[in-house]
């Protein structure tokens, strides 16, 4: 009976799994969470996942599907993807929600670690007599909605967001001709699939250089969602033109560069680019600078994003600030996009110093590596990431 317990378990649970990613690009800053609600008999009453900022979480859908249908939760488990909330947000605690709806178990795929939460809310379930389970680290729901949550717990352990850097480029590693042009050497398809991680983001950084080389969009265009993320243009001496496509609705943009005090160079004349976006009602970031004094500080920019409740941050950048961002560990997943094409001589991936020696070269993990249409994509990580 315990195995044929745990096979039920694990299909609802993979069931919740699945409402969860329906909150990609919605739910943000929140966590992605599904939930099912099953009769003492095994029958779904009701379903849902995490709704936009403000509106109500998974278990509080869930909770309102079964109601319309007329369903007694009396007895009822609850499978949920996150630990239940016992905080007053936006919305009221979901752990409170659930208890007064009268269910007799919950089910939990992973705590979370959240302050506010952090083990609380399955207390207070407790407390009130009902059974709760919390599945094994390693459990296939556990490993799910850690990896679809991977931003959010990284912004509550670390205090920072997900870095995940996406590049594409030749099997030799190049993203253009050393004259630019680029277009095409990944696919439809590689640059399709690469929409769809954009629009995981809450966040998509790039460089000065990218925005007056290229003026790109940087928004989510080729798919259907909800949420745009922030664009976000690293700029030390305010030169993002006023009308630059990714000022552009929808969604909104970001400025950072230095203070009138660290411009070294043209100090007058960058004052007062920066006045003109602000004048123009662009909005603008001050970021002090880095140990170099010519480049905003990439931890402060992390953490200053992560304040601003970006979970994860997608960067797609020119070959300089990738490597700045390799150099200073900021990365925690490569994205790459590999055609079956060589070119020679070109753009590099990330302008990364020459070494002397192997014992300095940048390790990694493969993740995950797929066929998307023709090319190749890459998930790689540094060795011990993501163990939240």
């Amino acid at each position: 009976m315990a195995q044929a317990k745990m096979h039920i378990d694990d299909d609802f649970l993979h069931q919740a799994v699945a409402l969860a990613r329906q909150a990609i690009g919605l739910s943000e800053p929140n966590p992605r969470v599904g939930c099912v609600l099953v009769s003492p008999s095994g029958g779904v009453l009701g379903q849902g996942h995490t709704q936009q900022a403000g509106g109500p979480h998974a278990e509080v859908v869930a909770l309102r599907d079964a109601q319309a249908q007329g369903a007694s939760l009396a007895g009822a488990t609850a499978y949920v993807t996150l630990e239940p909330c016992s905080h007053h947000g936006r919305t009221p605690p979901c752990a409170d929600a659930l208890v007064k709806a009268g269910v007799a178990r919950v089910v939990v795929a992973l705590l979370d670690p959240n302050p506010l939460v952090g083990g609380q809310g399955v207390a207070r379930l407790r407390d009130a007599g009902i059974q709760v389970d919390v599945v094994l680290p390693d459990h296939a729901s556990a490993v799910a909605s850690r990896e679809l949550n991977i931003g959010f717990l990284s912004r509550m352990v670390r205090q920072r967001p997900w870095v995940r850097m996406k590049m594409a480029g030749s099997l030799d590693g190049r993203t253009a001709l050393n004259n630019g042009q680029s277009k095409w050497i990944t696919g439809e398809a590689a640059r399709a699939d690469g929409q769809v991680w954009r629009a995981r983001a809450g966040a998509v950084l790039t460089g000065i250089g990218t925005v007056l080389a290229d003026d790109p969009r940087l928004d989510v265009r080729a798919i259907e969602t909800r949420c745009q993320p922030l664009r976000v243009v690293l700029d030390s001496h305010w030169r993002t033109p006023l009308n630059a496509r990714l000022w552009a609705e929808p969604g909104s943009a970001l400025a950072c560069g230095l203070p009138d005090s660290q411009l070294h160079d043209g100090q007058d004349a960058g004052r007062a680019r920066r006045q003109a976006l602000a004048d123009a009602g662009r909005p603008v970031l001050e970021v002090p600078a880095d140990a170099s004094g010519r480049h905003p500080d990439l931890g402060a920019v992390l953490s200053t994003l992560a304040q601003r409740g970006v979970n994860e941050l997608h960067v797609e950048a020119g070959a300089r600030l990738n490597a700045a961002l390799i150099a200073g560990g900021w990365v925690d997943e490569y994205l790459v996009y590999l055609a079956p094409k060589l070119i020679g001589p070109g753009r590099p991936l990330a302008d990364l110093p020459e070494l002397s020696n192997l014992s300095g070269l940048v390790d990694l993990r493969f993740h995950d590596v797929q066929l998307v249409g023709g090319d190749l994509r890459v998930l790689a990580r540094p060795p011990g990431r993501a163990a939240f």
